[in-house]
């Protein structure tokens, strides 16, 4: 038996969340030619962090790579091209791509821009403290 004291608080209970239609900030009036984060999962206690970037036309992300995380990278809409050190990628709508950490990777948007959605293990919190 287990007494009220033991029971979690109903209000601090996990619960599924819905976050968006992922298809408001990539289009259905959507100003196309704007760039960035659209949206960003922003919730307190998450262990994830994703985002919905947008790229206009034949606008390009220089060659970076993640050293620490693996990311899930879906292209949403739009098309374009990921470069890594294997090739060129061509993406399209629906296409899933895996970036392990420590690989190198550029994009360039296609004629029609392109919308992704990022997903990645959070990054924990800079402390500010003494070094042991």
């Amino acid at each position: 038996m287990t007494s009220s004291s033991e029971q979690p608080d109903p209000a601090e209970t996990p619960v599924p969340r819905d976050l968006c239609d992922i298809r408001e900030p990539t289009g259905g009036g959507a100003d196309e030619t704007a760039a960035g984060a659209l949206w960003k999962l922003a919730e307190p206690g998450r262990q994830l962090d994703a985002n919905v970037v947008r790229l206009p036309p034949r606008q390009r992300v220089d060659t970076h790579a993640e050293p620490d995380l693996d990311v899930l990278f879906l292209v949403v809409a739009g098309d374009g091209t990921l470069d890594g050190s294997d090739g060129p990628h061509r993406l399209a709508e629906g296409r899933l791509i895996w970036l392990p950490h420590g690989s190198s990777r550029s994009l360039t948007a296609g004629e029609a821009g392109l919308s992704y959605l990022t997903v990645h293990r959070r990054r924990p919190g800079m402390r500010i403290g003494r070094r042991p």
